[in-house]
This record gives C-alpha cells, sequence and structure tokens, in this order.
C-alpha cells in the first residue's frame, strides 16, 4: 500500500516552535482516529521556514486530508 505524508508548512521567527507543536496535535489525532500509521515529524527547513508532517495510508488519505486540511502532500519513502 502507498503511504503519503502530509505536510504543513509554518512560515516565519517562530516557525519551528510551531511545527513542533503543531506534531503534538498531529498525534493526538492519529491517537483518537485509530489510523493505522503513527509517523510524524517536523523539520526546520531554514530559519524562517518549518514543516510538520504525518503519514498515512493511501487509501486513509482523504479523510484525513478533509479533517486536518494539510498544505501540500508527497510519496512517502522509508
Amino acid at each position: 500500500m502507498r503511504k503519503l505524508k502530509l505536510i504543513w508548512d509554518f512560515r516565519g521567527p517562530d516557525a519551528l516552535k510551531i511545527a513542533e507543536h503543531h506534531e503534538i496535535h498531529l498525534k493526538e489525532y492519529i491517537s483518537i482516529q485509530k489510523l493505522k500509521l503513527d509517523i510524524t515529524g517536523f523539520q526546520s527547513i531554514s530559519n524562517v521556514h518549518a514543516i510538520a508532517f504525518m503519514v498515512v495510508d493511501d487509501d486513509e488519505m482523504k479523510p484525513v486530508r478533509d479533517a486536518l486540511k494539510p498544505h501540500r502532500g508527497q510519496l512517502y519513502s522509508e
């Protein structure tokens, strides 16, 4: 099954702190919805750009996308 990485972009001087906090909410959502995968994270892209992400199976993508409205997505490779 294909895995998709859903990504939220944050910009500004506090981007990394916001992305780190957003990951907490992604983990809560995964737990509440009992999703198959529990892969999440955050990453600094530059000093004013950071991302938070979660990985979902292809069959779970649409409901998660509609509920959480990620900014973008891409295929996930481990």
